[in-house]
């Protein structure tokens, strides 16, 4: 079955297909909002993840409306554009055409592909279901729903070594997701839980952060890098730097040659590109990126266009990273060079504009590095919780989180540590 989308006015309006409504396809669409095209937006789900704060529905400090909304929601008032749910599957590039799972097919005249990355586990993918990454919400539901139930499994356990199991967590990788994660799951341990168990101590919960690479946050300067490992040891994180893990199952992990028994184990340690760019006849990077040109587009196709995570894009010699301003930038930029591509108009190379790092590792603990000005510990928490909070999808959103955290932050406390699901960890 073919599906086109009813036009705004005459029907040879230029159709715009952008796959994925995360910060690049979401960026795309909104700038075309006066452009006189007509715009088909296609995502698995139906809502935008604000993906920086997602730590924080994992270790039950937000909830997930907090940092997601629906796109039918935040497009409401734009009219060039129809919301599709829907998964793509097939590209067929001579024809201008993608296939849905559903078996539809859609045409367009400029295709923008923006589905972001998921989890790499570097050859080994047996480990997924040992070692959850953080890419969805349902990722961070299940993530949530396994740390709490260590600290249940471990009350209601009569053996000291299961036990002890129970309360040792590992978190691989020592990028600002595997940060934010041990420092705020060090702090639930220490502070969120006490008092509330009568035969475990949460206090004497293990948390490890695990980094195969030679200091924790590499993308900072080395000093930052240092005062985030201290800020971790504060909180109580054991940072082990330097050594890799070499198998983790049900029971848990071997780093080097020894075997760690523990019973929850996060991954953060690495991305994949999304399966779309294997759609595409395009050179991709080890990563499976596709490897645009300097306007984003496709070597042999421009009326195709990658952004976000699934895009390799290198500036000055340097990749530019998989952030979420950097995502943003390259839907805005994407929507100028379909602009330009519609009026016959040269399309202008990307350049990438690097506001600076921001990690934070707990409770007025955080690294902040905006071209050469470095901040760490409160100042720099202040400065991550405003980026953050400003950059949230809706006014309702930031009032709540701004409450939330607030109230977190004088109680310690965590209301959002509800176990859902029915299935047996």
């Amino acid at each position: 079955m073919n599906h086109e989308p009813p036009g705004r006015g005459d029907a040879r309006v230029p159709h715009v297909v952008i796959v994925g409504g995360g910060f690049g396809g979401l960026w795309t669409t909104r700038a075309l909002a006066s452009a006189d095209v007509r715009i088909t937006l296609i995502d698995r789900r139906n809502h935008h993840l604000f993906q920086p704060l997602l730590y924080q529905v994992a270790t039950a400090g937000l909830s997930s409306p907090d940092i997601a909304a629906p796109l039918r929601h935040i497009l409401r008032s734009q009219r060039n554009v129809e919301v599709r749910l829907g998964e793509v599957v097939g590209l067929d590039p001579a024809a201008r055409r993608v296939a849905l799972a559903d078996g539809d097919s859609i045409g367009y005249d400029y295709l923008l592909l923006a589905s972001g990355a998921a989890h790499a586990y570097f050859g080994h993918d047996d480990w997924a279901g040992d070692a959850p990454g953080l890419k969805t919400l349902d990722d961070a539901l299940h993530i949530r729903r396994r740390l709490l139930l260590a600290f249940e499994r471990a009350e209601a356990s009569d053996d000291e070594a299961e036990r002890a199991a129970w309360l040792s967590f590992a978190v691989v990788g020592g990028g600002p997701t595997g940060v934010e994660l041990a420092g705020t799951l060090a702090e639930i341990a220490r502070k969120t839980l006490r008092r509330e168990f009568r035969r475990i101590d949460p206090a004497q919960a293990k948390v490890r952060l695990i980094e195969a690479g030679p200091r924790v946050l590499s993308s900072f300067p080395e000093e930052l890098s240092e005062k985030a490992r201290k800020q971790l040891q504060k909180l109580g994180v054991e940072v082990v730097t330097g050594t890799p893990v070499n198998a983790i199952d049900e029971r848990g992990y071997t780093l080097g040659d020894t075997f760690v028994p523990a019973r929850t184990v996060v991954w953060a340690a690495g991305v994949a590109a999304s399966k779309l760019g294997a759609l595409l006849d395009a050179p991709r990077d080890r990563a499976g990126r596709v490897q645009v040109l300097p306007d984003l587009s496709v070597p042999g196709h421009p009326e195709i266009f990658v952004a976000g995570d699934l895009a390799s894009v290198q500036q000055d010699g340097k990749p530019v990273p998989g952030v979420a301003p950097a995502a943003k930038q390259m839907g805005a930029h994407v929507a100028r060079a379909i602009r330009d591509r519609i009026a016959g108009r040269s399309t202008a190379p990307f350049r990438y504009k690097d506001y600076g790092n921001l990690a934070t590792i707990g409770r007025m603990a955080a690294v902040v590095d905006v071209h050469g000005f470095k901040l760490s510990g409160l100042l720099a928490w202040w400065f991550w919780l405003a980026a953050h909070v400003f950059f949230l999808i809706g006014f309702r959103n930031r009032v709540i989180v701004l409450i939330n955290w607030a109230w977190a932050y004088w109680s310690y406390q965590r209301h959002a540590r509800i176990i859902l699901g029915d299935r047996e960890e």
